[in-house]
């Protein structure tokens, strides 16, 4: 009897485990549940054969107490027998045959007193294994049901797992080509370029001013070319012209 409420114990313990605060504790949940399968399945195991032992335990006893009954019921009758045919005799005034009868008649009595009396020490016996036996099925259930629940939540779990680490996945992915991201390698990739337009628009900047400054040196080649024509007309005593700077060979 010990045996069997140790693993009622047993079986009360884990069908009344709280799976979600076991999991908030746990380091990890995957194979935590992992293990927790694999001890419900080997308790579920030891389980039914409790229960397999404790129901033939029952089943004998139950049969025991059946063949007692009946074993009394036989001798009440064989006891009336023997006291039906010792009146008989004592009728018949045959005392000494009636006193035979009467005394197996007695035995019978007794027989039957005895297996009335071992059927009613059977009978809280059977009540007990009864109550054991109905506990251990309940709580058999119960654990079944705890089992699927866990390989449920399990599998929830790695399900869950595999599409956080794709998400994460996809989301590193998409940070990696952030061009807002001076980290990232595109970021860098178009800071080179906007360094290299910076540069080219620098260039075309300081190519313009020169072409201004040729200009500008050119316009003030031809103010001298005009001085010196109207020097020659001073010299000569003639009145100034205006001279275009094409009138005179330059070169």
């Amino acid at each position: 009897m010990a045996e069997k409420q140790t693993i009622l114990g047993r079986m009360a313990q884990l069908a009344k485990a709280n799976v979600n605060a076991l999991l908030d504790r746990a380091e990890d949940p995957q194979k935590m549940l992992d293990q927790m399968v694999r001890d419900y399945t080997n308790s579920i195991a030891e389980a039914q054969d409790a229960v397999a032992v404790t129901v033939g335990n029952l089943r004998l006893t139950q049969a025991d107490y059946k063949e007692d009954v009946e074993a009394s019921r036989e001798w009440g009758q064989k006891a009336l027998a023997a006291s039906n045919k010792a009146d008989e005799m004592r009728a018949a005034g045959k005392e000494a045959d009636a006193a035979k009868f009467d005394n197996l008649a007695k035995v019978a009595i007794q027989r039957q007193m005895q297996f009335e009396k071992e059927a009613k020490d059977a009978e809280p016996i059977i009540a007990s294994q009864e109550e054991v036996v109905a506990k251990l099925k309940t709580g058999l259930e119960q654990m079944r049901g705890k089992l699927d629940e866990l390989k449920n939540k399990r599998d929830q779990l790695i399900a869950r797992q595999k599409t956080a680490s794709a998400q994460n996945k996809v989301q590193d992915a998409i940070s990696s080509i952030n061009v807002l991201d001076p980290t990232s390698e595109l970021g860098r990739y178009e800071e080179q370029v906007r360094k290299q337009e910076a540069l080219a628009m620098g260039k075309a900047e300081v190519a313009a001013a020169s072409l201004d400054e040729q200009f500008a040196a050119l316009e003030d080649h031809s103010n001298d070319i005009e001085i010196e024509a109207r020097l020659a007309a001073l010299k000569s005593g003639s009145e100034p012209a205006k001279i275009e700077a094409k009138d005179f060979n330059l070169y």
